[in-house]
């Protein structure tokens, strides 16, 4: 899909183009050569080597902007959640604080992501522990009150409908239960051109919203306790040496400088709330 086209302005239009482009990632990270550059990319924005080597080859497509699970610890025993679970490695690592009693439950919407991530919990036998649900994040397919903690890496900015996304947040967690969401916001507003493009839209930027804003759509859903725990610019989570994105900034006519200018005004947040 070239980037002179315009994203979509209607909601399902826009979660249709959204799962057309995470497939395309997940063909292109799944690629000879490509995991070095994800475990790259999955250092600059916190994880550790440790943490890379514990989960299937394969689940890591280096497409986060933080370690949410790194927010705040799980509990052995905890049921967790994790809104758009792409190929699972955040659900994995989550696996292994809740240990064999607890539960985790990834929710996608992309069949592709969906299939790669049951394969990959096959692969070291985690099926009692993790599950994939399809479903969007905007009517999450789990029951109200049932989970003790939700994570997130760099998937809500995707949404055009965040107040739902986080409405329901608050519906499936328990009474205490724990918010925990690595996400990119705005410091100021981008060029009609950047937030028209699809790149843009599936590179984090697009859709994001502005700092203020988003949070207190998290405030109004509910939330309380709600604090960033950490921010970093987005600057400093891309590579301009991946294939990938001079790609994109081929497409939308943008040159390296350009591209750095945009980035300053991106910010990725580990956000904390409680219910």
């Amino acid at each position: 899909m070239p980037s002179t086209t315009k994203r979509p302005k209607d909601a399902d239009a826009l979660r249709e183009m959204v799962s057309e482009g995470y497939t395309r990632v997940l063909e292109e990270r799944s690629a000879e050569g490509s995991r070095g550059l994800a475990a790259d990319a999955s250092r600059r924005i916190g994880y550790s080597n440790e943490e890379l080597e514990a989960v299937p080859e394969g689940a890591n497509l280096g497409v986060g902007c933080g370690n949410p699970t790194a927010i705040d610890r799980l509990q052995p025993g905890e049921t967790v959640v994790d809104l758009g679970s792409g190929a699972g490695m955040d659900a994995f690592l989550a696996a292994r604080q809740v240990g064999p009693s607890g539960r985790v439950i990834g929710v996608d919407m992309t069949d592709a992501m969906l299939e790669k991530a049951r394969e990959n919990a096959r692969k070291v036998g985690l099926e009692d522990v993790v599950e994939f649900r399809k479903g969007n994040i905007e009517a999450l397919p789990i029951e109200a009150e049932s989970v003790d903690a939700i994570i997130s890496n760099c998937v809500i900015n995707l949404s055009p409908e965040k107040d739902r996304v986080y409405a329901e947040a608050y519906r499936v967690l328990r009474p205490g239960g724990r918010l925990m969401i690595s996400d990119v916001v705005l410091e100021r507003e981008l060029p009609e051109k950047v937030l028209s493009s699809i790149d843009a839209y599936l590179g984090c930027v697009g859709g994001a919203s502005l700092r203020q804003p988003y949070l207190e759509t998290i405030h109004k859903a509910g939330f309380r306790e709600v604090r960033v725990e950490r921010e970093a610019s987005f600057l400093g989570a891309i590579s301009f040496d991946d294939p990938a994105v001079r790609h994109a900034m081929e497409r939308a006519g943008i040159g390296e400088d350009e591209a750095k200018s945009y980035a300053t005004a991106v910010t990725s947040l580990h956000i904390f709330a409680r219910k």
